[in-house]
This record gives structure tokens, C-alpha cells and sequence, in this order.
């Protein structure tokens, strides 16, 4: 089945912004909000944009460091009830999504070869 470009360039989008934002949580575990580790100013700097726009629905009594992962949750609804419905699947999975699918699909061959 080929997958439209806009419907992928959606998904890839809307994915980088859910993996960024669950880095972020992640990472935060271990540094600080206002780390000089390049990788924890850089989650920082591409999802505070993401995270203020989502501020109005985020609930106050969640703790701050859990706040990128409440708004990746978002982002993965969206991904799992929209991108099948627009490719046309029937059900939903996780294969439905089309970046982890190609993710999958590269790990897949590159360690099923023998050697």
C-alpha cells in the first residue's frame, strides 16, 4: 500500500515532537531543567514552544518534570486514533504508525542478517 507523502510527513512531524517530548522527561531525571548538557538544552529549547501551547489543558497539580510526557501523551493519541484512519487500516497498532514502522522494519534487517 503506498502511503501518501502528506499523511507521512504528519506522522514523522507529529512523532519527533512525541519522542522529543518523552526524551525530555526522560532525561530530566537525571539534569536539570536549566542544564548546560547540550542534549538537555536542546530537548528544552524545541519542546518548550510545544509545551506552552499545551499549557491551558495541562492540569496544575502535575508535577513539573512529568509535564513533557503528559503533552507526548497527546500527541500519541493523535497518532494512534488519526494515522490509521487516514491510512485506512481497520485496526490500530503499533505498526500503524508509519516512523516506528520503518524503525522497526531497518532494525529488523539489519539484524536478521547473518553472518
Amino acid at each position: 500500500m503506498q502511503i501518501p507523502i502528506y499523511i507521512l510527513v504528519l506522522d514523522y512531524i507529529l512523532g519527533v515532537i512525541m519522542w522529543t517530548l518523552i526524551g525530555r522527561s526522560a532525561m530530566g531525571l537525571f539534569q536539570k531543567e536549566d542544564s548546560e548538557f547540550f542534549f538537555m538544552k536542546a530537548f528544552v529549547k524545541f519542546t518548550n514552544p510545544v509545551i506552552s501551547v499545551f499549557r491551558l489543558i495541562t492540569p496544575s497539580f502535575i508535577i513539573r518534570p512529568m509535564v513533557p510526557l503528559y503533552v507526548a501523551w497527546f500527541f500519541y493519541m493523535f497518532r494512534f486514533y488519526f494515522m490509521p484512519y487516514a491510512l485506512g487500516y481497520s485496526v490500530m497498532g503499533m505498526l500503524s504508525f508509519p516512523l516506528e514502522s520503518e524503525i522497526t522494519q531497518a532494525l529488523v534487517a539489519l539484524f536478521s542478517k547473518s553472518h
